[in-house]
């Protein structure tokens, strides 16, 4: 390492700049350039589908400035230079250069990619020309979609019952809109966790005037482009069902930005960019880390390709410690969560494969409940619903390798703590 060093970071979302920052405390004296196509100063994601969808601009401006990863003075403190709302154009990897869309040349010593993931738009007719159509990824996206909402209570339709999908569902009712979910799989979240959350989480948005409809396969958007009726598009689903929406939010999942490094020949493996676990690519100065990256899990023994602001941080710190000459390892239990309403759901740890699912609702208290998947004996992961107490117990028992009694955690008549289920 030396000031002659120069690390350009592309992508500028959690993984780029933690990175960023993590470089500077493992001692990295070079240049350090992040590059992000988005405007914004860098900001948090999370919020995009709850708070930020719900608050009221003050004085005209969105308070985008309160969900920020860093003020910009801390980007100037740490000699970090920002290049925001460029893309880059393609990587020469043998001369160590990218070119940027506006033509400009830059040379680096190690080049990271945390490129993440953009929206999936579906191949529905007519979805080009259809009238407040949005994807929710970006605060450019929340920022339009808050605009289309500001004549009054609107009918939105929610194409895709995933996370995002039913948080923005729970922030719109909170504002009073009118809202329906189509999801085109038998149950809303079904990729993702088991029959038992899928069915509470169903229950609870119907609870709150959410029409929520499952095995509705969206074929066809049909827009009245001359503005005669009052609501401007009409859904039209394989099973001939029809729905009109004012606005349409499609949440039908991602694709990995992953174009840059495949053109470059780096290993794209189950849609991701494969790394060791030192977040290093199969090029010895290029790094991948964040939702791009497909890496090796130690818990679970298996490659595995997250998208989680926890994986983000965590990949960070690690390719940092790797770039500057330290000996690192990812070794991380993943977690994830999701706030809809009164609900807080914390997930720890990777579910898929359970053979076994045990749920409990706690007797003395039946808004917290949690279920615990295995995989014969292997305690695999945990969702806990307003029980913070099962989540870190999960986490701890994941971490450790603990063996856990099916039969009293199953008994509700036990209290829940280490001692009285690992025994």
């Amino acid at each position: 390492m030396n000031q002659s060093h120069c690390c350009v970071i592309i992508g500028a979302s959690h993984a780029g700049v933690n990175l960023a920052f993590a470089l500077r405390k493992e001692g990295w004296q070079g240049s350090i350039k992040l590059i992000d196509a988005d405007p914004h100063l860098p900001y948090h994601r999370p919020p995009l589908s709850k708070g930020f969808l719900t608050e009221t601009p003050v004085d005209g401006r969105e308070p985008i400035e309160k969900i920020q990863l860093k003020p910009i003075a801390s980007y100037e403190k740490n000699d970090i230079e920002l290049m925001l709302g460029l893309r880059v154009e393609s990587i020469d990897a043998d001369a160590q250069q990218l070119t940027l869309t506006n033509g400009e040349t830059l040379s680096f010593t190690k080049l990271v990619l945390a490129t993440g993931a953009r929206p999936f738009m579906p191949p529905i007719d007519g979805l080009q020309d259809a009238k407040n159509l949005f994807p929710l990824r970006t605060a450019t996206d929340v920022i339009d979609i808050k605009t289309a909402l500001t004549n009054g209570n609107k009918n939105v339709v929610i194409i895709g019952g995933g996370y995002i999908g039913l948080e923005t569902a729970a922030s719109l009712r909170k504002l009073g809109h009118q809202v329906t979910v189509l999801e085109r799989e038998s149950r809303i979240l079904a990729r993702v966790t088991s029959p038992q959350l899928s069915a509470f989480f169903t229950e609870l948005h119907q609870q709150h005037g959410v029409e929520v409809l499952t095995d509705k396969d969206v074929v066809k958007i049909t827009t009245d482009d001359k503005g005669c009726n009052q609501i401007p598009n009409q859904i039209i689903c394989a099973d001939g069902s029809q729905f009109s929406a004012d606005i349409i939010i499609v949440g039908v999942g991602i694709r990995v930005n992953s174009e840059l490094a495949a053109a470059v020949g780096l290993k794209i493996e189950h849609g991701g960019i494969k790394v060791d676990r030192s977040a290093k690519t199969s090029f010895d100065n290029i790094y991948a880390i964040g939702d791009c990256s497909y890496h090796f899990n130690p818990y679970y023994q298996r490659f595995v390709r997250l998208e989680s602001v926890q994986n983000a941080v965590d990949q960070a710190k690690i390719a940092a410690q790797s770039i500057c000459g330290k000996e690192a390892e990812y070794n991380a239990v993943p977690w994830f969560w999701s706030d809809q309403y009164h609900v807080k759901l914390q997930m720890v740890g990777v579910g898929t494969g359970y053979t076994d699912i045990i749920e409990r609702i706690e007797r003395d208290d039946n808004s917290k409940r949690s279920l615990w998947y295995f995989k014969e004996q292997q305690l695999l992961g945990v969702d806990a619903v307003n029980h913070s107490k099962a989540y870190v117990l999960g986490t701890r028992f994941i971490k450790a390798g603990i063996i856990v009694n099916k039969q009293k955690l199953a008994d509700t008549c036990i209290d829940l703590n280490a001692e009285n289920v690992t025994r």
